[in-house]
């Protein structure tokens, strides 16, 4: 489990203690199902990462498809977004898609759109990480949604990563966007389901 779920965790947790002891049976039940329900939301399970590790980009998030399009279709070499959106009951522990080093990080305010939305990728608060590898940049966003008014970055601008590693979190529903060069043919397209680190976005031509 990731400890940034800890506190959310003891905040219904104590509670439904007190109301145990209390014998306030209902009030306690609840706590403690939402108390699970934290638990659940915060896990971090491990992932086995697909081989041909400099020829693809892996899904860095857990979730449904609902943008995989060329960002400008009248260019064939424009850059393909992958928009993934996480709902409460996905795992929210953000993966680097490829192996490489993390050469700049953006934070950028903005607003609260429901995360599924297009606008979400221009508008929504989010972070812009720039990671470089073996012959590919790219960039990853961690789009902040209606409920997830935070995102976490665990890592910094410099640090190295491999493919599949933990990168951050993102606070109940969100979404992360990748934006794919040319070069790589994208093997998912909208409403496909994908797993953080294990689904392949895109493999190298």
């Amino acid at each position: 489990m990731a400890r940034e779920g800890i506190p959310f965790i003891l905040v219904f947790l104590i509670p439904a203690a007190i109301f145990f002891f209390l014998a306030w049976w209902v009030a306690a039940a609840a706590c403690a199902a939402l108390a699970l329900f934290m638990a659940f939301f915060f896990r971090d399970p491990n992932r086995d990462c697909p081989d041909q590790a400099d020829k693809l980009i892996v899904s860095p998030a857990d979730g449904r498809v609902v943008i995989a399009a060329r960002i400008d279709p009248n260019r064939n070499d424009s850059p393909t977004q992958v928009s993934i959106f996480l709902s409460p009951l996905d795992v929210h522990i953000n993966r680097s898609p490829i192996a490489g080093q993390i050469v700049d990080v953006v934070y950028k305010p903005g607003a609260f759109h429901v995360a599924s939305k297009d606008i979400a990728s221009v508008e929504n608060e989010q972070n812009i990480i720039t990671i470089r590898g073996a012959g590919v940049e790219l960039d990853v966003r961690q789009i902040a949604g209606v409920l997830a008014r935070r995102v976490v970055l665990w890592k910094k601008k410099g640090d190295s990563v491999s493919l599949g590693e933990r990168i951050g979190l993102m606070k109940f529903s969100s979404r992360m966007d990748v934006l794919i060069p040319d070069g790589f043919d994208v093997l998912v397209k909208k409403g496909d389901r994908v797993v953080g680190g294990v689904t392949p976005l895109a493999r190298r031509r």
